[in-house]
């Protein structure tokens, strides 16, 4: 795409009348949403040890309280997103981040491990409802190029929840418990909804009322589904993100168990990825208005091989020091800084009006595979071994520069289907 083709879809939105939000509140509202998942993850990271050591229970089980979670989070889309493209995305957000308050309620009130999973996959579901909307929000108001950007800038604010979200639940679970932080998500959840509440214009330019009809949506996902961009970069957005739940899944046990960090460190070092993660958005934001989205998503699958390639050799060689992990890392989270918001965008990009559904298919399409691995993470993780998280990390890195070199490169430039 030359400069001057950037630079007019730069200045075009896809619903101007819409913007009556404001651009400033409609990327600190898409922050706040964005950052719901990573406050409701990375917060309790650290906690995790500390979870299966109070029930009593083996880490399998332990990590079902994050699978659970994703598995929801991604499955409810498929209901939230037509639900959005049908009624508004407004009242669904308010009923889904209604819901995740509860349940993040429900969740540090919770007696058992079983009762604690079962809360989880409700926070998740609910859950699912922001993060969907927010992404579809995205393209209700921009076209697919100006998308991306503005999509950078949400996950920016996404990358500073992050960066807080470990030190946080470091600090809540050595003074308060590891309950202490689901009651935290709980308070955020809640300032989330009086945002949406209080400040937010509907976005939805005009409803679709064959959006939950069964036939049309079968259409529809089908439709979606064949597309050739979306195909591409709905890959990109699933493996990238596979890397980062390997990460997620993986890292307090590895780093507290077994290379003998403590947990506060662990949070700083969770910190530091973040900022990683938010210099990679920053970087996707002066990338795009250089080049074509399809050469920076290029040039960070390179970045992603790369450092998966320096993490697993290091688990191969079962280095004990987290020296020989930690910058590659950083890496990592830079190149998925990148990948996100433009695989977010431009997989949405041409269906500006089932942009909830496209989004949604997408949502659960990373988490399926994040959740299926998951379920690998819980039979290998054995306390002893850094292997299945660098093993991970190798095998996401490679996947995620395939896709980035091949059919992002072929398919890559959004068009209206």
């Amino acid at each position: 795409m030359p400069p001057s083709t950037i630079a007019k879809a730069n200045a075009r939105t896809a619903n101007p009348s819409a913007a009556g939000t404001g651009p400033a509140l409609v990327v600190i509202m898409l922050g706040l949403l964005l950052g719901l998942q990573p406050l409701a993850t990375d917060m309790y990271l650290p906690s995790l040890p500390s979870i299966q050591a109070g029930f009593g229970a083996p880490v399998s089980q332990a990590q079902l309280t994050l699978t659970a979670f994703l598995l929801a989070f991604g499955c409810s889309q498929v209901v939230w997103g037509p639900l959005s493209d049908r009624i508004g995305r407004r009242p669904v957000l308010l009923v889904g981040l209604a819901g995740y308050v509860i349940a993040a309620i429900g969740c540090g009130s919770a007696q058992s491990m079983e009762a604690l999973i079962g809360w989880r996959a409700v926070e998740g579901a609910s859950l699912g409802a922001g993060v969907m909307c927010a992404r579809a929000v995205v393209r209700d108001l921009y076209a697919p190029h100006l998308g991306a950007q503005v999509m950078s800038k949400a996950l920016t604010g996404l990358g500073m929840l992050a960066f807080t979200a470990p030190i946080l639940g470091s600090v809540l679970v050595n003074t308060l418990g590891w309950r202490s932080t689901m009651f935290a998500s709980a308070c955020m959840g809640a300032c989330a909804w009086l945002m949406v509440l209080l400040k937010f214009q509907e976005s939805l330019p005009a409803p679709n009322p064959q959006a939950l009809q069964l036939g049309s949506l079968a259409r529809t996902w089908a439709r979606i589904l064949r597309n050739p961009t979306f195909q591409a970069y709905n890959l990109l957005t699933c493996f990238t993100y596979a890397g980062l739940f390997t990460l997620l899944a993986s890292s307090s046990f590895t780093f507290i168990n077994v290379l003998g960090m403590s947990r506060t460190q662990y949070g700083l070092m969770m910190s530091g990825y973040a900022l990683c993660y938010i210099s990679g958005t920053v970087l996707c934001r002066r990338l795009l208005a250089r080049m074509p989205v399809q050469r920076a998503v290029a040039w960070a699958g390179l970045a992603s091989l790369a450092s998966g390639t320096l993490l697993g050799l290091a688990a191969l060689a079962e280095l004990r020091s987290v020296w020989a992990y930690i910058p590659s890392f950083c890496v990592f989270q830079i190149a998925h800084g990148v990948h996100m918001p433009c695989g977010q965008s431009n997989a949405v990009g041409p269906f500006p009006q089932a942009a909830g559904t496209a989004s949604a298919l997408n949502g659960v399409m990373m988490m399926l595979m994040a959740f299926a691995m998951g379920h690998w993470l819980g039979l290998t993780l054995d306390g002893s071994s850094t292997r299945p998280m660098g093993y991970g990390l190798w095998f996401w890195g490679a996947c995620t520069a395939l896709v980035a070199w091949t059919l992002v490169r072929r398919h890559g430039r959004p068009a209206h289907a």
